[in-house]
């Protein structure tokens, strides 16, 4: 069995030129590259008989949206024969489509479905690229950090219509003001009546 260092030196003695960065931590190890050598890379992990990478575990993406490359696009691949990790990464553009693992890893289908409809991140080549958890024409994409925490619009069920609408959300008044004091220190009105009832007896 190929132990992490001698996996990590086999990986950038193999893709001198297609590796940014290696790095050993958490017992598994971190490799970054530009997302041209996205399909070589897959490729030789998945192939070679010392990393035999075989299962891609995850697909997923990290928001950055003070960086000019926004998005950080990682992919965790698992070897059972080895019994190793790897995480693979590389950093993109708001706007940028990168290639699909699908031809390499149909198990890729549905991971980069679900970075599509949380992210907004294109890729080509993929068989059926479209929404997978949110609704027919959803706005926006929700892991996105600038995404407003309550959603551009809500679905209910409407007793008049006797069906499921959608319709732009709306926060009543009284949930606009809350009370961020500490729970522990009891919320203010609570407090002033607390002390009104103790000066009364």
């Amino acid at each position: 069995m190929i132990n992490l260092i001698d996996l990590e030196k086999k990986i950038n003695s193999e893709l001198t030129t297609k590796i940014k960065k290696t790095e050993i931590k958490h017992n598994q190890i971190y490799v970054e590259i530009d997302k041209e050598d996205l399909i070589d890379v897959t490729l030789f992990v998945k192939t070679n008989k010392d990393t035999k990478f075989k299962q891609l575990i995850d697909v997923t993406v990290v928001d950055y949206p003070e960086e000019s490359q926004r998005f950080k696009v990682v992919y965790l691949f698992l070897s059972h024969e080895f019994n190793q990790r790897m995480i693979l990464s590389y950093f993109i553009n708001e706007n940028e489509v990168i290639s699909s693992l699908t031809s390499i890893f149909p198990a890729a289908n549905w991971m980069e479905r679900e970075v599509f409809d949380m992210y907004g991140v294109n890729f080509k080549d993929h068989p059926d690229l479209r929404r997978i958890l949110t609704d027919y024409g959803f706005e926006g994409h929700p892991l996105r950090k600038d995404f407003p925490l309550t959603g551009h619009s809500e679905v209910r069920y409407s007793e008049e219509q006797k069906k499921v609408i959608s319709e732009p959300v709306k926060l009543e008044q009284n949930y606009r003001n809350f009370d961020y004091e500490s729970p522990w220190e009891g919320t203010k009105y609570i407090k002033d009546q607390t002390d009104n009832n103790e000066k009364k007896d």
